[in-house]
Protein backbone atom coordinates (compact mmCIF):
# COMPACT_ATOMS: atom_id res chain seq x y z
CA UNK A 1 0.00 0.00 0.00
CA UNK A 2 1.56 3.43 -1.28
CA UNK A 3 0.55 6.12 1.15
CA UNK A 4 0.22 9.79 0.40
CA UNK A 5 -0.08 12.00 2.87
CA UNK A 6 -0.98 15.30 1.28
CA UNK A 7 -1.45 17.36 -1.77
CA UNK A 8 -0.67 20.59 -1.86
CA UNK A 9 -2.13 23.27 -3.76
CA UNK A 10 -0.43 26.45 -4.72
CA UNK A 11 -2.61 29.75 -6.27
CA UNK A 12 -1.85 33.10 -6.81
CA UNK A 13 -5.13 35.58 -6.86
CA UNK A 14 -5.01 36.99 -10.67
CA UNK A 15 -5.07 41.09 -10.77
CA UNK A 16 -8.56 40.51 -12.54
CA UNK A 17 -10.17 38.40 -9.83
CA UNK A 18 -13.45 39.84 -8.27
CA UNK A 19 -13.00 40.28 -4.75
CA UNK A 20 -15.17 37.22 -2.70
CA UNK A 21 -14.99 34.60 0.14
CA UNK A 22 -12.01 32.57 0.14
CA UNK A 23 -14.00 29.24 0.82
CA UNK A 24 -16.84 30.52 -2.52
CA UNK A 25 -13.38 31.02 -4.67
CA UNK A 26 -11.55 27.77 -4.05
CA UNK A 27 -14.87 25.80 -4.48
CA UNK A 28 -15.66 27.23 -8.17
CA UNK A 29 -12.10 26.73 -8.88
CA UNK A 30 -10.66 23.75 -7.59
CA UNK A 31 -12.31 20.50 -9.18
CA UNK A 32 -13.29 17.78 -6.84
CA UNK A 33 -14.50 19.89 -4.15
CA UNK A 34 -17.00 21.37 -2.37
CA UNK A 35 -17.52 24.34 -0.30
CA UNK A 36 -18.23 22.87 3.03
CA UNK A 37 -15.47 20.28 2.47
CA UNK A 38 -13.09 23.54 1.86
CA UNK A 39 -14.80 24.73 4.80
CA UNK A 40 -13.57 21.97 6.92
CA UNK A 41 -9.80 22.09 5.62
CA UNK A 42 -10.13 25.79 6.95
CA UNK A 43 -10.78 24.83 10.24
CA UNK A 44 -8.20 22.00 10.49
CA UNK A 45 -5.88 25.09 9.59
CA UNK A 46 -4.86 23.69 6.30
CA UNK A 47 -5.16 26.83 4.46
CA UNK A 48 -2.85 29.95 4.26
CA UNK A 49 -3.21 33.11 2.63
CA UNK A 50 0.65 35.03 2.21
CA UNK A 51 2.00 32.74 4.99
CA UNK A 52 -1.18 33.57 7.67
CA UNK A 53 -3.38 31.14 8.54
CA UNK A 54 -7.02 32.71 7.73
CA UNK A 55 -10.80 31.95 8.39
CA UNK A 56 -13.37 30.79 5.72
CA UNK A 57 -14.62 34.57 5.63
CA UNK A 58 -11.62 35.51 4.81
CA UNK A 59 -11.86 37.91 1.15
CA UNK A 60 -9.40 37.30 -1.32
CA UNK A 61 -7.55 40.46 -2.87
CA UNK A 62 -4.94 40.78 -6.08
CA UNK A 63 -1.73 39.08 -5.95
CA UNK A 64 -2.52 37.04 -2.48
CA UNK A 65 -0.23 33.61 -2.33
CA UNK A 66 -2.62 30.72 -1.27
CA UNK A 67 -1.47 27.42 -0.06
CA UNK A 68 -4.60 24.85 0.67
CA UNK A 69 -2.82 21.32 2.12
CA UNK A 70 -5.26 18.78 1.51
CA UNK A 71 -4.98 14.88 3.63
CA UNK A 72 -5.08 12.38 0.80
CA UNK A 73 -6.66 9.24 1.68
CA UNK A 74 -4.16 5.72 1.30
CA UNK A 75 -4.77 4.23 -2.27
CA UNK A 76 -3.43 0.94 -3.26
CA UNK A 77 -0.13 0.53 -5.90
CA UNK A 78 -2.59 -2.51 -7.48
CA UNK A 79 -5.83 -3.26 -7.90
CA UNK A 80 -6.59 -6.60 -6.03
CA UNK A 81 -9.39 -8.99 -7.52
CA UNK A 82 -12.70 -8.99 -5.71
CA UNK A 83 -15.06 -11.61 -5.71
CA UNK A 84 -18.33 -9.49 -7.33
CA UNK A 85 -20.69 -11.18 -9.88
CA UNK A 86 -21.08 -10.41 -13.34
CA UNK A 87 -23.93 -10.60 -15.29
CA UNK A 88 -21.80 -11.49 -18.86
CA UNK A 89 -24.35 -11.02 -21.93
CA UNK A 90 -21.61 -11.90 -24.31
CA UNK A 91 -17.83 -13.06 -24.14
CA UNK A 92 -15.61 -14.65 -26.49
CA UNK A 93 -11.36 -14.70 -26.47
CA UNK A 94 -11.13 -10.79 -27.42
CA UNK A 95 -13.60 -9.07 -25.41
CA UNK A 96 -16.59 -9.00 -23.26
CA UNK A 97 -20.03 -7.34 -23.19
CA UNK A 98 -21.05 -6.67 -19.39
CA UNK A 99 -24.39 -5.28 -17.92
CA UNK A 100 -23.52 -3.65 -15.21
CA UNK A 101 -25.83 -2.91 -12.14
CA UNK A 102 -26.63 0.64 -10.60
CA UNK A 103 -24.77 1.53 -7.49
CA UNK A 104 -21.55 0.01 -9.11
CA UNK A 105 -18.78 2.73 -10.01
CA UNK A 106 -16.88 1.15 -13.32
CA UNK A 107 -13.17 1.71 -12.33
CA UNK A 108 -11.33 3.21 -9.13
CA UNK A 109 -11.44 6.55 -8.37
CA UNK A 110 -10.99 9.04 -5.27
CA UNK A 111 -13.58 7.72 -3.08
CA UNK A 112 -14.27 4.59 -4.43
CA UNK A 113 -10.78 2.43 -4.38
CA UNK A 114 -12.77 -1.50 -4.11
CA UNK A 115 -16.43 -2.67 -5.37
CA UNK A 116 -15.75 -1.49 -8.64
CA UNK A 117 -16.34 -3.13 -12.26
CA UNK A 118 -12.73 -3.27 -12.40
CA UNK A 119 -11.98 -5.17 -9.74
CA UNK A 120 -14.95 -7.96 -10.17
CA UNK A 121 -13.06 -8.06 -13.89
CA UNK A 122 -9.85 -8.80 -12.35
CA UNK A 123 -11.00 -11.43 -10.28
CA UNK A 124 -12.90 -13.25 -13.22
CA UNK A 125 -9.77 -13.52 -15.49
CA UNK A 126 -6.50 -12.22 -15.87
CA UNK A 127 -7.20 -11.37 -19.72
CA UNK A 128 -7.70 -7.45 -19.51
CA UNK A 129 -6.42 -4.51 -21.86
CA UNK A 130 -3.68 -2.17 -19.92
CA UNK A 131 -3.93 0.59 -21.90
CA UNK A 132 -4.91 3.12 -19.36
CA UNK A 133 -3.11 1.28 -16.48
CA UNK A 134 -4.28 -1.11 -14.01
CA UNK A 135 -7.27 0.53 -12.52
CA UNK A 136 -8.86 0.75 -16.06
CA UNK A 137 -7.75 -2.59 -16.79
CA UNK A 138 -10.19 -3.38 -20.09
CA UNK A 139 -12.12 -0.09 -19.44
CA UNK A 140 -12.76 1.28 -22.80
CA UNK A 141 -15.38 3.59 -22.13
CA UNK A 142 -18.11 4.00 -18.66
CA UNK A 143 -21.24 4.95 -17.64
CA UNK A 144 -22.31 6.62 -14.46
CA UNK A 145 -22.27 4.50 -11.01
CA UNK A 146 -26.06 5.17 -10.83
CA UNK A 147 -27.09 3.80 -14.18
CA UNK A 148 -27.43 0.70 -15.22
CA UNK A 149 -26.88 -1.27 -18.40
CA UNK A 150 -23.97 -2.55 -21.39
CA UNK A 151 -20.38 -1.93 -21.74
CA UNK A 152 -18.14 -3.35 -23.49
CA UNK A 153 -14.54 -4.97 -22.18
CA UNK A 154 -11.45 -5.31 -24.31
CA UNK A 155 -9.31 -8.56 -23.25
CA UNK A 156 -6.16 -6.94 -25.23
CA UNK A 157 -4.89 -4.08 -26.32
CA UNK A 158 -5.53 -4.14 -29.90
CA UNK A 159 -8.60 -4.71 -29.37
CA UNK A 160 -9.10 -2.01 -26.94
CA UNK A 161 -7.48 0.52 -29.64
CA UNK A 162 -10.22 -0.71 -32.31
CA UNK A 163 -12.79 -0.29 -29.97
CA UNK A 164 -11.86 3.09 -28.73
CA UNK A 165 -11.35 4.44 -32.00
CA UNK A 166 -14.86 3.25 -33.31
CA UNK A 167 -16.10 5.42 -29.77
CA UNK A 168 -14.20 8.25 -30.88
CA UNK A 169 -15.80 8.24 -34.09
CA UNK A 170 -19.07 7.78 -32.84
CA UNK A 171 -19.73 4.76 -35.17
CA UNK A 172 -20.82 2.86 -31.80
CA UNK A 173 -24.70 1.96 -31.61
CA UNK A 174 -25.27 3.25 -28.14
CA UNK A 175 -29.16 3.70 -27.03
CA UNK A 176 -30.73 4.68 -23.28
CA UNK A 177 -33.93 4.83 -22.08
CA UNK A 178 -35.22 7.35 -19.59
CA UNK A 179 -38.52 8.63 -17.11
CA UNK A 180 -37.71 11.88 -17.33
CA UNK A 181 -40.40 14.80 -16.44
CA UNK A 182 -42.66 16.38 -17.76
CA UNK A 183 -44.34 16.15 -21.65
CA UNK A 184 -41.85 16.86 -24.50
CA UNK A 185 -43.64 19.38 -27.28
CA UNK A 186 -42.28 17.33 -29.87
CA UNK A 187 -41.82 13.54 -30.24
CA UNK A 188 -38.13 13.56 -31.42
CA UNK A 189 -36.03 16.09 -31.18
CA UNK A 190 -32.19 17.03 -30.56
CA UNK A 191 -30.58 19.09 -27.62
CA UNK A 192 -27.10 20.38 -28.35
CA UNK A 193 -25.12 22.43 -26.02
CA UNK A 194 -21.38 22.50 -24.51
CA UNK A 195 -20.67 20.74 -21.57
CA UNK A 196 -18.77 21.91 -18.64
CA UNK A 197 -17.86 21.82 -14.88
CA UNK A 198 -20.71 23.83 -13.25
CA UNK A 199 -18.91 27.63 -11.68
CA UNK A 200 -21.13 26.76 -8.85
CA UNK A 201 -19.83 23.22 -8.36
CA UNK A 202 -17.13 21.44 -9.93
CA UNK A 203 -18.26 17.72 -8.97
CA UNK A 204 -20.92 18.28 -11.75
CA UNK A 205 -21.68 19.90 -14.95
CA UNK A 206 -23.91 22.54 -16.62
CA UNK A 207 -24.29 23.44 -20.26
CA UNK A 208 -22.21 26.86 -21.04
CA UNK A 209 -22.36 29.37 -23.85
CA UNK A 210 -18.65 29.69 -23.93
CA UNK A 211 -16.92 26.35 -21.96
CA UNK A 212 -16.59 23.54 -22.17
CA UNK A 213 -16.88 20.50 -25.14
CA UNK A 214 -19.79 20.28 -27.95
CA UNK A 215 -22.39 17.50 -27.08
CA UNK A 216 -25.34 16.43 -29.05
CA UNK A 217 -28.27 13.94 -27.89
CA UNK A 218 -31.07 12.58 -30.09
CA UNK A 219 -34.61 11.56 -27.92
CA UNK A 220 -37.76 9.92 -29.10
CA UNK A 221 -40.88 9.94 -26.71
CA UNK A 222 -41.63 6.15 -26.14
CA UNK A 223 -44.78 6.63 -23.93
CA UNK A 224 -46.56 9.72 -21.85
CA UNK A 225 -47.88 9.72 -18.47
CA UNK A 226 -49.19 12.33 -16.49
CA UNK A 227 -46.10 14.41 -15.44
CA UNK A 228 -43.51 12.17 -16.74
CA UNK A 229 -42.48 10.64 -20.56
CA UNK A 230 -40.76 7.45 -21.31
CA UNK A 231 -38.17 8.29 -23.97
CA UNK A 232 -34.94 6.89 -25.24
CA UNK A 233 -31.55 8.38 -26.38
CA UNK A 234 -29.19 8.36 -28.47
CA UNK A 235 -25.55 10.06 -28.45
CA UNK A 236 -23.63 11.80 -30.83
CA UNK A 237 -21.14 12.54 -28.50
CA UNK A 238 -19.98 11.26 -25.50
CA UNK A 239 -19.32 13.81 -22.14
CA UNK A 240 -19.57 13.18 -18.72
CA UNK A 241 -22.81 12.97 -17.33
CA UNK A 242 -24.15 14.11 -20.81
CA UNK A 243 -27.89 12.79 -21.25
CA UNK A 244 -28.48 14.02 -17.41
CA UNK A 245 -27.11 17.15 -17.70
CA UNK A 246 -28.78 17.89 -21.50
CA UNK A 247 -32.24 16.54 -19.54
CA UNK A 248 -31.97 19.17 -17.00
CA UNK A 249 -31.22 21.93 -18.86
CA UNK A 250 -34.32 21.78 -21.30
CA UNK A 251 -36.41 20.88 -17.73
CA UNK A 252 -36.94 17.19 -18.44
CA UNK A 253 -34.71 16.06 -15.33
CA UNK A 254 -34.44 12.24 -15.41
CA UNK A 255 -36.39 11.20 -12.66
CA UNK A 256 -34.60 10.35 -9.25
CA UNK A 257 -31.71 11.99 -9.98
CA UNK A 258 -30.26 13.10 -6.94
CA UNK A 259 -27.53 15.25 -8.39
CA UNK A 260 -29.73 17.05 -11.51
CA UNK A 261 -33.05 18.10 -10.15
CA UNK A 262 -34.62 14.95 -10.44
CA UNK A 263 -35.95 14.36 -6.83
CA UNK A 264 -37.74 17.76 -6.98
CA UNK A 265 -41.41 17.59 -8.04
CA UNK A 266 -41.39 19.43 -11.31
CA UNK A 267 -45.35 19.32 -11.85
CA UNK A 268 -47.94 19.55 -9.76
CA UNK A 269 -46.73 20.40 -6.51
CA UNK A 270 -49.25 22.65 -5.44
CA UNK A 271 -51.62 19.46 -5.41
CA UNK A 272 -51.69 17.41 -2.05
CA UNK A 273 -53.02 14.40 -4.34
CA UNK A 274 -50.23 15.04 -7.11
CA UNK A 275 -47.38 15.59 -4.16
CA UNK A 276 -48.26 11.65 -2.36
CA UNK A 277 -48.53 10.16 -5.78
CA UNK A 278 -44.39 11.49 -7.05
CA UNK A 279 -43.37 10.79 -3.05
CA UNK A 280 -44.82 7.17 -3.69
CA UNK A 281 -43.28 6.73 -6.95
CA UNK A 282 -39.85 8.20 -5.94
CA UNK A 283 -39.53 5.34 -3.13
CA UNK A 284 -38.96 2.52 -5.99
CA UNK A 285 -36.16 4.22 -7.22
CA UNK A 286 -32.87 5.38 -5.26
CA UNK A 287 -30.91 6.78 -8.71
CA UNK A 288 -31.56 8.73 -11.73
CA UNK A 289 -33.85 6.49 -14.05
CA UNK A 290 -31.34 5.62 -17.02
CA UNK A 291 -30.72 2.53 -18.75
CA UNK A 292 -27.70 2.13 -21.13
CA UNK A 293 -30.28 -0.27 -23.05
CA UNK A 294 -28.51 -1.05 -26.38
CA UNK A 295 -25.02 -1.36 -27.80
CA UNK A 296 -23.39 -2.14 -31.26
CA UNK A 297 -20.03 -2.18 -32.58
CA UNK A 298 -17.78 -3.92 -35.23
CA UNK A 299 -15.86 -6.67 -33.33
CA UNK A 300 -11.86 -5.58 -34.00
CA UNK A 301 -10.96 -9.02 -35.29
CA UNK A 302 -13.99 -10.44 -37.34
CA UNK A 303 -15.42 -7.43 -38.69
CA UNK A 304 -18.85 -8.84 -37.85
CA UNK A 305 -21.84 -6.13 -36.30
CA UNK A 306 -22.33 -7.30 -33.14
CA UNK A 307 -25.69 -5.53 -31.06
CA UNK A 308 -26.76 -5.91 -27.94
CA UNK A 309 -30.30 -5.36 -25.90
CA UNK A 310 -30.37 -5.02 -21.98
CA UNK A 311 -33.61 -5.32 -20.29
CA UNK A 312 -34.41 -2.71 -18.00
CA UNK A 313 -33.94 -3.42 -14.48
CA UNK A 314 -36.08 -4.31 -12.06
CA UNK A 315 -36.53 -0.92 -10.02
CA UNK A 316 -36.81 0.60 -13.42
CA UNK A 317 -40.05 -2.01 -14.52
CA UNK A 318 -41.24 -1.27 -11.32
CA UNK A 319 -41.64 2.27 -11.79
CA UNK A 320 -43.30 2.06 -15.14
CA UNK A 321 -45.58 -0.69 -14.37
CA UNK A 322 -46.69 2.17 -11.76
CA UNK A 323 -46.93 4.48 -13.64
CA UNK A 324 -49.19 2.43 -16.50
CA UNK A 325 -51.43 1.82 -13.57
CA UNK A 326 -52.20 5.49 -12.60
CA UNK A 327 -53.22 6.13 -16.02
Amino acid sequence: MAIVSEKVIKLVISTGEKRKRIDSFLANTLENTTRSRIQKLIKEQCLTVNGEVVKANYIIEPKDEVILTIPVAPRPDKIEPENIPLQIVYEDEYLMVIDKPAGMVVHPSPGNYSGTLVHALKFYTNELSSNYGDARSGIIHRIDKDTSGLLVIAKDENVHSNLAKQFAAHSTEREYWAICWGKFKNSTGEITGNIARSNKDRKIFSVSENEGRHAQTYYEVLEEFDFLSLIKLRLKTGRTHQIRVHLSHIKHNIFGDHTYGGRRINYGFEIPKIKATVNNLLKLIDRQTLHAKTLGFIHPITNEKMSFNSDLPEDFENLLTALRNLN
